[in-house]
């Protein structure tokens, strides 16, 4: 076993009798002739460490008083009650030993945005990305949780790909030895073709996407979370979004209290994210915009601002449902009820973070995706093992894609998607 104990672990069981051996980085450093004050971190939280000249040799005294922010160490000392210290209680060293000595560090208080960003890869320790990094981590392992409970198969699929699932223009492209290849939108296709061994499955991978947009919501590189379910139809799919979604923030809730009290996050909204949530037809949506000022018609899109002009007052997330045909993707399932519709639904995020999940029942008529590839002038080609799953045992089946730090942006309330991800890729960033 170590000889060190977490932060952590001395917080919540602080040592009364005896020595305690810690080691992380130095958070915080200041000294006053004969004593140091040293708050140390390391991946579970922060303690002081006082060194006092004359309590242990004069060489590892002088070597905590030179001993600057982001130096590791290994420290041993005595516990003692300090209402003053961060958590209460200080480290008293009698042994102090500097393991990587930091030049002096690039970020200090109240630095640039853009200065941060080219410096991720020290901005990344800092505690308030730590804890976004823990509850995305969670949120994660709340969702496998669920998914396991569930009998979904987790499954690896292809990341280079030759067909576009979420249209061409946001492709990007790349040489693949002779030919022409993508980096993946989506797994969907190829989760499709897992439901006919498997049933249930979901995968958990990169998806890319050249939008240039400039959005506090958009990355062009981000994680994707997909399932894909037979025998679902589009009201089913919505029932396991919202059981997925509710288990992910509960898990949250249970293990990641402290990390969402550093984030200032209040946590008595998320208490409200149960199922079910409710939902709202697209036709009624439209009214309901237009009832608040919106200059909008049947068939356009949503942006950022009719999202949170829907969802600013609500405390979960809503699900839009029926989107028109134009609005949508050439896989879904037309609505026999409103055939200008498909049979989908997008979730939105409350308080106006906006869509987390798009999903939808997928279209099993391959004469009617046929149709739909002609129309929108989309060579057949490509698809061909896709069409495929529809000439060879095709059942009714569902699915939908999650975005992962969109789930994490709304469930930190962070402003920005980039600090839900340790290195975010934008139209504008690609370094470091």
């Amino acid at each position: 076993m170590s000889p060190f104990t977490s932060v952590s672990s001395l917080l919540r069981s602080p040592v009364s009798d005896g020595q305690v051996s810690l080691r992380g980085w130095i958070y915080r450093t200041r000294s006053s002739g004969k004593i140091v004050f040293a708050v140390v971190r390391d991946s579970t939280g922060i303690i002081q460490v006082t060194i006092k000249k004359g309590n242990l040799p004069d060489e590892q005294f002088q070597e905590a008083v030179s001993a600057s922010i982001e130096s590791s160490v290994e420290v041993t000392g005595t516990m003692h009650q300090d209402g003053r210290a961060p958590g209460g209680y200080e480290v008293r060293a009698s042994s102090f030993k500097v393991v990587g000595p930091a030049l002096p560090f690039p970020i200090t208080e109240y630095q640039s945005e853009e200065l941060l960003l080219d410096n991720r890869h020290l901005w990344i320790r800092s505690r308030e990305q730590t804890a976004v990094m823990k509850v995305k981590a969670t949120l994660l392992a709340g969702a496998r949780e669920w998914l396991a409970e569930n009998e979904f198969t987790e499954v690896t699929p292809p990341i280079f790909t030759q067909n576009a699932c979420e249209g061409g223009v946001t492709l990007f492209k790349l040489k693949y030895f002779d030919r022409e290849a993508y980096l993946s939108q989506s797994a969907q296709m190829y989760l499709e073709s897992l439901i006919f061994s498997l049933e249930k499955v979901y995968s958990i991978t990169p998806s890319f996407r050249a939008e240039k947009s400039r959005t506090p919501r958009h990355l062009t590189e981000y994680w994707h979370m997909e399932l894909e379910e037979a025998w679902v139809d589009n009201d089913g799919n919505m029932k396991i979004q919202e059981e997925l979604v509710s288990a992910m923030v509960a898990k949250v809730l249970k293990e990641r209290r402290e990390e969402l009290e550093l984030l200032k996050r209040d946590i008595e909204p998320l208490k409200a994210v149960v199922p079910p949530f409710k939902r709202l037809r697209y036709s009624d949506m439209i009214e309901l915009l237009k009832k608040k000022g919106f200059d909008i018609e049947f068939g356009a899109d949503l942006g950022a601002v009719e999202e949170r002009a829907i969802t600013e007052e609500e405390v979960a997330p809503v699900f839009v449902t029926n989107f028109p045909k134009e609005c949508k993707a050439f896989y879904m399932k037309e609505d026999p009820e409103d055939p200008r519709t498909y049979k989908c639904a997008d979730l939105l995020a409350p308080f106006g973070f906006g869509e987390v999940i798009g999903g939808s029942e997928r279209e099993t008529d391959l004469n009617k995706i046929l149709q739909r590839l002609e129309a929108a002038g989309i060579p057949e080609d490509p698809y061909r093992w896709y069409l495929d799953l529809r000439r060879y045992g095709s059942v009714p089946h569902s699915g939908f894609g999650l975005g992962v730090e969109r789930i994490a942006k709304w469930v930190c309330n962070l402003e920005h998607i980039r600090d839900a991800i340790p290195y975010p890729r934008t139209v504008a960033r690609v370094y470091p």
